[in-house]
């Protein structure tokens, strides 16, 4: 899942996935393409510092300085920020990672995406219901927002036109653990959780 949201990153900044589709489709000898944006350099903020968050956070330092946000502080490298606000100021991407709930349902409301800003980018590999979709599409579609990478979406697998039609999203299925190795991991967990139960043993920790 951490790979993926590097990966979203990435895609959205240097717009990968329109100059794919600009190669394909034979363009490259009649026109060029935009000038993208660079990853290094940026400002990361991870809303979320579990295990995932924390995973994100490893891979994107070499990229530039992250910053954090959760329910409460930690005793990491990476500067805390103490509500979900002052956090997207001081970024240029948010990446969301922290679990839904009752607490976080839209958390990432417009108040959020406008302290993101127009320059600022939204990548979220958490659950769509963290981000107020309808907010996330006007804020795009309107130039308050660079752009958003979403694997996740609040009705699934069904993602809005809103969304899907815009030039400045990236837009996976859903796919954050989809890797042969990950899904092995996972199945080894719960044998381990298992045979652990069945012996009275305390449940092993999660290998992701």
């Amino acid at each position: 899942m951490a790979d993926l949201a590097v990966g979203l990153t990435i895609a959205l900044l240097r717009d990968i996935p329109a100059s794919d589709a600009h190669v394909r489709s034979g363009q490259w000898p009649r026109a060029e393409r935009p000038l993208a944006r660079k990853v290094t350099g940026r400002r990361f903020g991870i809303l979320g510092l579990g295990q995932i968050g924390h995973a994100i956070a490893q891979r994107l330092t070499p990229f530039g300085p992250v910053c954090w946000s959760g329910p409460r502080e930690k005793a990491v490298a990476w500067p805390y920020h103490a509500d979900v606000h002052s956090l997207a100021r001081a970024s240029d991407v948010l990446v969301v990672a922290c679990p839904a709930n009752a607490a976080t349902r839209h958390l990432v409301d417009a108040t959020v995406i406008e302290a993101l800003g127009p320059q600022g980018y939204l990548v979220n590999i958490s659950r769509g219901a963290v981000v107020d979709e309808t907010a996330l599409a006007a804020a795009l579609a309107e130039g308050r927002l660079a752009g958003a990478g979403l694997d996740v979406y609040e009705n699934e697998p069904h993602v809005p036109e809103a969304l899907r039609s815009l030039p400045n999203t990236v837009l996976t299925p859903h796919v954050a653990s989809a890797t042969h190795e990950t899904r092995k991991h996972m199945a080894d967990l719960v044998l381990a959780n298992l045979d652990a139960w069945l012996h009275g043993q305390p449940l092993p920790a999660t290998p992701f």
